[in-house]
């Protein structure tokens, strides 16, 4: 039995953004990933404000496609989460874990996602800007769960991942290097 609260806001008014698909994709990656209870925010922003938080949080001055954000208390015990946010350059600099499906009983978390890279990045793929939108939002997800993308170690874990969920759906993303 799953318990999730899910959190989206757009803070673009266009009719492209599906909440309750984006809320059904959330809720299946959770559920693919076995992960109990969760509790994750979404907010669908544009390219300048996630600049903003780019350079505010992350101290990278461009915009980007998606930031996550895992919010677990490292004291919680329901947490096997294990990460040091104070050392951490960037809060998505996470080791992939050694077993995903069992990362942890509460995860909570905020994804940042740029509904405007997503329109435009989305005919390098070939699909629908929703498409690409869920792939922002898998990625993300991913990320709280504990894959990295970061090294050439983890990166192949983490784009196989992707590709798998996204299967779900349909989609084959091209472009996503391993």
């Amino acid at each position: 039995m799953s318990n999730y609260s899910i959190e989206i806001t757009a803070q673009l008014s266009t009719p492209d953004v599906d909440h309750v698909f984006i809320d059904g994709a959330i809720r299946r990656v959770l559920q693919e990933e076995q992960i109990r209870t969760a509790k994750i925010s979404v907010a669908i922003v544009s390219d300048s404000e996630i600049h903003r938080v780019n350079r505010e949080f992350l101290g990278h001055d461009y915009p980007t496609d998606v930031i996550s954000f895992l919010l677990n208390d490292p004291m919680d015990a329901n947490s096997r989460i294990d990460i040091d946010l104070q050392s951490a350059s960037n809060l998505n600099e996470l080791d992939a874990p050694e077993d995903a499906a069992d990362l942890c009983d509460f995860l909570n978390g905020e994804l940042i996602v740029s509904f405007e890279t997503a329109t435009r990045e989305a005919n390098a793929h070939g699909w629908s800007p929703r498409a690409e939108l869920l792939l922002y939002v898998v990625h993300g997800l991913l990320h709280l769960c504990g894959y990295d993308d970061l090294t050439d170690e983890t990166r192949p874990l983490m784009r196989t991942r992707e590709r798998e969920l996204l299967g779900i759906w349909g989609l084959c993303p091209t472009g996503l290097e391993m």
